[in-house]
């Protein structure tokens, strides 16, 4: 099965949108499974106008650790506070509490602590489950819990998951989070292909390139979507010579269109709202699996 993640750097460009109606251009061609990995702030079932009460399955997920405390065997030398890197203890009558949110399961304060009084315990971060689209497809989502960690690991679970799905599957699209952090590298880790998606503005530019530093790092072939760039012509033709110049292709170009806009309200993919952007994104799946 090959992996192609779609991400932008930049947060609002229409990646999610731009993922789905790929996905149903693909699906038409190949068998898929979708992986939403922006788990901090999943959406993508949502454009296919997928509900939580829709969903076959949701379950709790176990990607990280906390510190607890034995009071009893704490002999308050305040150790654990003292090497806590991320001041998630706080010191209180005269023993150590845990911080809410505070904690991110390092173990160091287990590791200097004489007493033997902290221990590190599993914890449900998140929750995981998938969907049937209704086109043919599964899509594969996960939820990180207020003020909860490990999204980069929870990444991992979705992606699993969705392998786990589809074992027959020939393409799994991932639909990352935006950013160049823990989520990102994890949903671009062991990808086949890229796809980046962009607009024409000075920060739509800047994080497309940091977002490209990311693929570079990993070795993988891209390409590159600019979303709305009629809105900036000039801009949108210096991400086209930038793109040309580092190796990469420009994979469609859209135009501002408030089609997307009332697709979007009626949580239904543009490939399906217009037969203008159906051809268009078809167009597109056959020049992916080119890529592939």
């Amino acid at each position: 099965m090959k992996t192609i993640t779609i991400l932008s750097g930049k947060g609002g460009v229409g990646k999610s949108s731009i993922t789905a109606s790929l996905a149903i251009a693909l699906s038409k061609q190949r068998k898929i499974v979708c992986a939403d990995c922006d788990v901090d702030a999943s959406n993508l079932a949502l454009v296919f106008g997928i509900k939580d009460s829709d969903y076959a399955e949701w379950a709790s997920l176990t990607t990280n650790q906390k510190a607890e405390f034995d009071l009893e065997r704490c002999n308050s030398c305040r150790r654990c506070v003292d090497t806590c890197y991320f001041k998630a203890i706080r010191w209180e009558d005269n023993k150590p509490r845990l911080k809410e949110f505070g904690c991110e399961g390092c173990g160091a304060c287990e590791l200097v602590c004489p007493q033997k009084a902290i221990e590190l315990v599993d914890v449900n971060n998140a929750k995981i489950g998938y969907s049937d689209s209704k086109r043919g497809f599964n899509i594969v989502s996960a939820q990180l819990d207020v003020g909860a960690s490990g999204s980069g690991k929870i990444v991992f679970e979705v992606k699993q998951k969705a392998k786990e799905l589809a074992k027959d599957a020939e393409i799994m699209l991932v639909d990352s989070a935006a950013g160049i952090g823990c989520p990102v590298i994890a949903s671009v880790t062991g990808s086949d292909y890229a796809i980046i998606v962009t607009e024409p503005t000075p920060s739509g530019f800047s994080d497309f390139k940091r977002a490209l530093e990311v693929i570079n790092h990993f070795n993988i072939p891209y390409g590159a979507i600019i979303n709305k760039f009629n809105i900036n012509e000039i801009y949108a033709q210096k991400i086209e010579d930038f793109v040309k110049e580092n190796n990469g292709s420009i994979l469609m170009k859209l135009p501002y269109d408030r089609i997307f806009v009332e697709a979007l309200v009626n949580m239904k993919p543009i490939a399906e709202s217009s037969r203008k952007y159906s051809g268009l994104f078809a167009e597109l799946a056959e020049n992916v699996i080119k890529q592939l």
